[in-house]
């Protein structure tokens, strides 16, 4: 297998989800209690934009196997989305309201993109056309 140069996905994208991690920890350390959303603020905003450059490095891309990437992101993403649902579900059974719902439910999706992105790329960038073969071919 050829060695390709590729962006550092991984790795950004496990920047993003520490962040996003480190400011769920901080607002639930907090709560019910009134919480000040500065530090909470600050982290999601940072791990959007590492998500952002994440994804404009990929994008950039060429000879990248995106069919396959697609084909696993789409899924992934799927679950996340039902994964992000009953977590935002929990919060709000929870009864957690205004600016902290808001700041939680904005680090769901950025959680809810980033893990099938991190899915679809690790499957695509491992993926050789010339070995796939349909099941039982060569058996």
């Amino acid at each position: 297998m050829s060695e390709r140069r590729l962006p550092p996905v991984t790795e950004l994208g496990m920047a993003s989800l520490t962040l996003i991690v480190i400011g769920g920890i901080y607002l639930s350390a907090h709560l019910p209690r009134h919480v000040a959303l500065g530090p909470a603020v600050a982290l999601l905003v940072a791990s959007a934009l590492v998500l952002a450059v994440n994804l404009v490095l990929l994008a950039r891309v060429r000879d990248f196997a995106w069919e396959r990437f697609f084909q696993v992101g789409k899924w992934s993403l799927l679950a996340y989305v039902v994964i992000g649902g009953m977590i935002e579900y929990a919060f709000l059974q929870d009864h957690i309201k205004g600016g902290a719902l808001v700041i939680l439910t904005l680090s769901l999706v950025v959680f809810a993109v980033h893990v099938p992105t991190l899915v679809g790329f690790t499957v695509a960038r491992f993926y050789e056309p010339a070995q796939a073969s349909p099941l039982g071919a060569g058996l």
